[in-house]
């Protein structure tokens, strides 16, 4: 099974921890962003990234989690000698442009080409041996148990307590996916006035005739005198 099947299957075996590390990186999103901008990697990558290599730690560099930060040391396991860095985005920048597997250089940042970096920058025994990685796996029911635990030392009873980075990656898109996007406002319509009826038009006639009648009736019992007319 490959890994895009994998994600398509997953399911979330410690939500808890996976809630947990997800929203620990949104809160970092920033500094997540400030790295992606200078290298093209999307920002949750980093984040998830920097999750499994230092346990979100920024006092550890992106390459493999070493503490070295600000202490004027270089990188003493692979990929070694690399610094001294005087920030972590300085040593994420470096990690990800200029360290195997080159995810600054990637391309493909579909959920499959995105899949495929991770994998790569821990390595590809796992594939190699037919096995979900517990690098992208571990907190999903896509694997169990088995880890490297040493340079080319496989242990197949051994269980990996850190998340894999895919639960994480599903959780934080997976919030952002579900989020509501709201709808315009129509703009209100000015009332429409009152169509006019034939009663209403008829009443109006009618009140009109009736005051020029009262008017005529009015005048005729006026003395003829007052309108300069001969009176017989």
């Amino acid at each position: 099974m490959n890994n895009l099947d994998r994600w398509n299957k997953a399911r979330f075996t410690r939500s808890t921890k996976i809630n947990a590390q997800a929203a620990k990186i949104e809160a970092n999103r920033a500094r997540y962003e400030a790295v992606s901008a200078k290298t093209g990697v999307p920002w949750d990558v980093i984040g998830v990234i920097h999750y499994r290599e230092s346990s979100g730690s920024f006092a550890g560099v992106l390459h493999n989690g070493q503490k070295i930060i600000g202490k004027g040391k270089k990188t003493t396991i692979v990929p070694k000698g690399r610094g001294p860095f005087s920030t972590w985005e300085e040593a994420a920048v470096d990690a990800l442009m200029n360290c195997h597997p080159y995810a600054g250089r990637n391309k493909d940042w579909s959920i499959a080409g995105t899949l495929d970096i991770l994998e790569r920058y821990n390595g590809l025994g796992y594939r190699n041996k037919g096995l979900p990685s517990p690098y992208l796996w571990a907190g999903t029911d896509q694997y169990v148990k088995g880890k490297y635990v040493a340079d080319g030392k496989y242990d197949p009873n051994h269980v990996d307590q850190q998340l894999g980075v895919a639960p994480i990656l599903m959780k934080i898109r997976e919030g952002e996916a579900t989020a509501p996007t709201p709808k315009p406002t129509p703009a209100p319509h000015p009332p429409s006035p009152a169509p006019k009826t034939g009663k209403g038009t008829a009443a109006a006639t009618g009140g009109i005739i009736a005051a020029l009648a009262a008017a005529v009736a009015f005048l005729s019992d006026l003395p003829c005198q007052w309108f300069g007319f001969f009176c017989g």
